[in-house]
């Protein structure tokens, strides 16, 4: 019995071993592969002469670049991710401007629809480098099927715009229309109990109203009003028609037809694609046998090295870019969350770097957590006493977003930047009918009066909501306080622009939250000079993505999936009908992250967006 013992573990054993060393064996030659496909790559794509960079305006455009973790799954799945950082794209643009090999950029408009979360701020700051580089006498040509507003505000700037015959283009203003889930919360019997302040604090109310309050729909209206109008001056200068014009295509047409598009002087040709690419084929000077035209796509581009051209800066002066982009989150947070405890080490390390010379703070939050916005601001207040911190709005900048924003130097925010929400709200669930309606009860024995307070299995007394109540006041007067120094406002202005109301960049600057209309490259440019740097400086990302991790798991990885004859999977648009079923799930997971110790937040209404 014992040798048979003995055998019998000696046997496992030794299968175990086995399994390890073919594992490890079979790792290191998977990684060895994939190592060797990174290392076959030359520095960089050849640019031919006379070239012309595409730009696929379906492009997903974010902040910071994705984590190492997103660029694994994302490599290993087969999903392709078009995807680039709005600074990368900005670069891009300026390389080509720059670069005499490089004629002109098409803008292709042909998958509009697709997942782009890019906002009119973003897109406003690429469409200024778009009007550079069509400014130093370079050729922008623009070729689409169903233009929406969101393409066309970008294609606009292009020298020829060509719409498809059967195309449509869409020109009937923008809209938000926000998901209540009251109704649902009823049915199912989930009791929902508020605490806030500031009457116009929206974030609460997809989970006790069935409609937008007075208040939440007066603000929404301004916020579109001054999107829109950004829109129609800028649209409308590019295309030499006045805002007047523009307003009666929207509220007499709406959806117009390739011929209507041309009659209303919103596109120059209509033309399919084949004719489009003949025009480009003669500015390419390429042959006549060739199939298409001479291009390099606009990611593809972005890996041909600059520094000949000026646009690669080398320094030991370094200005930190840190990327807040996503749901401030307490602790550490996970990819695409601004985690408190993660964001406050960054800063703190920034601060105590001598090579850092300044720090952008860009923001594209809509906040989330009190509790983690006060502990990144702490280090930003403690950043700012040390070196110049400048902080750059994108797409939203709100609540939470602007609670780690008001105590720089200076903001910066554009036009269409989403801002301000001031204002503090808690919500308290509670599962007791939904329990009760499926025989669930519960009981309590307590040392205290409020030692249960925290359960879910009933809804809050009077008192207990006065405790809570209590706690958002006192966040909240926090929270001007706050405001009222950093931006150095009387704390009764900052109580009556507060309130939990939206604003434009263009409003938040007329009343003293923001201090300047640009956008990431504005604000870059203003630190340099605060930090007395000249031109002698360089820009470092965080949170950082290891280079060596892009280049290993992404390029690589490419390389051995199509040594194995795997194709990528494509990402299609989705129907009207799973969209709001997507914007379902994106309420859920809100509700998910919301992890305040406190349960108080600093947030922008759910979700909000403008179509």
């Amino acid at each position: 019995m014992r040798n048979f013992i003995q055998q019998t573990f000696a046997s496992l054993v030794g299968s175990l071993l086995g399994l390890i060393i073919f594992c490890g064996i079979g790792t290191t030659g998977l990684f060895l592969l994939l190592f060797a496909a990174a290392t076959s790559k030359d520095t960089g794509p050849l640019v031919k002469d006379k070239s012309v960079v595409v730009f696929d305006l379906s492009m997903n455009i974010t902040d910071g670049e994705p984590s190492s973790g997103e660029f694994l799954q994302k490599a290993l799945s087969g999903v392709e991710d078009n995807r680039m950082s709005l600074r990368s794209i900005l670069n891009t643009l300026e390389k080509a401007r720059r670069d005499p090999r490089i004629v002109g950029i098409y803008l292709d408009a042909t998958r509009t629809g697709t997942a782009n979360p890019a906002g009119y701020a973003s897109l406003k700051e690429i469409r200024q480098s778009l009007e550079k580089f069509r400014a130093a006498g370079k050729r922008i040509v623009a070729y689409g099927k169903d233009w929406e507003e969101r393409d066309y505000y970008l294609s606009s700037v292009a020298d020829t715009i060509v719409l498809n015959p059967l195309g449509l283009m869409e020109v009937n203003g923008l809209s938000s229309q926000p998901m209540f889930l009251t109704g649902a919360l009823q049915k199912y019997g989930i009791g929902v109990q508020i605490v806030r302040v500031g009457k116009f604090k929206g974030a609460i109310e997809p989970l006790i109203l069935t409609k937008l309050s007075p208040e939440n729909r007066e603000q929404t209206q301004r916020l579109l009003n001054d999107v829109w109008g950004e829109w129609r001056t800028t649209v409308g200068v590019s295309r030499k028609l006045n805002s007047q014009k523009l307003q009666a295509i929207a509220d007499n047409q709406a959806l117009l037809e390739a011929r209507e598009a041309k009659a209303s002087g919103l596109v120059d040709r209509v033309a399919y694609v084949d004719e489009v690419v003949t025009d480009l084929k003669k500015l390419t000077a390429s042959d006549k046998k060739d199939k298409t035209f001479r291009q390099i796509d606009l990611s593809e581009y972005a890996q041909v090295p600059g520094k000949s051209l000026g646009v690669e800066r080398k320094s030991k002066n370094q200005i930190a870019v840190v990327y807040a982009e996503g749901e401030i989150v307490d602790g550490k947070g996970d990819s695409g969350e601004v985690g408190g405890d993660r964001f406050a080490k960054i800063f703190n390390k920034l601060r105590q770097d001598d090579d850092v010379k300044a720090v952008i703070l860009r923001v594209n939050s809509p906040g989330g957590s009190a509790t983690a916005a006060e502990v990144m601001q702490r280090e930003v207040q403690l950043t700012r006493d040390v070196k110049p911190v400048v902080v750059s709005m994108g797409d939203v900048a709100a609540s939470g977003g602007y609670w780690i924003a008001s105590d720089s130097n200076r903001i910066f925010a554009e036009p269409n930047t989403i801002t301000g929400s001031i204002g503090v709200f808690g919500v308290l669930f509670n599962g007791q009918k939904l329990a009760n309606d499926n025989g669930i009860t519960w009981d309590s024995v307590k040392t205290g009066r409020y030692a249960d307070t925290q359960t879910v299995s009933r809804p809050k007394s009077p008192q207990e909501l006065a405790l809570y109540q209590r706690s958002v006041n006192r966040i909240y007067s926090i929270f001007l306080n706050k405001v009222a120094q950093g931006r150095k406002l009387p704390e009764a202005k900052v109580a009556e622009i507060a309130q939990g109301r939206v604003w434009s960049g263009t409003a938040a600057k007329q009343i003293g939250l923001v201090d300047e209309i640009g956008g990431l490259s504005t604000a870059i440019e203003y630190a340099a000079k605060q930090a007395k740097l000249g031109n002698d400086w360089q820009v470092r990302e965080y949170p950082q993505v290891s280079s060596f991790e892009e280049r290993f798991f992404g390029r690589a990885t490419e390389e051995a999936r199509k040594a194995l004859g795997i194709e990528s999977a494509q990402i299609e648009p989705s129907n009207p009908l799973t969209a709001e079923f997507q914007k379902l799930q994106q309420e859920i997971a809100i509700l998910q992250k919301m992890n305040d110790p406190q349960g108080v937040y600093a947030r922008l209404p759910f979700n909000f967006k403008i179509e």
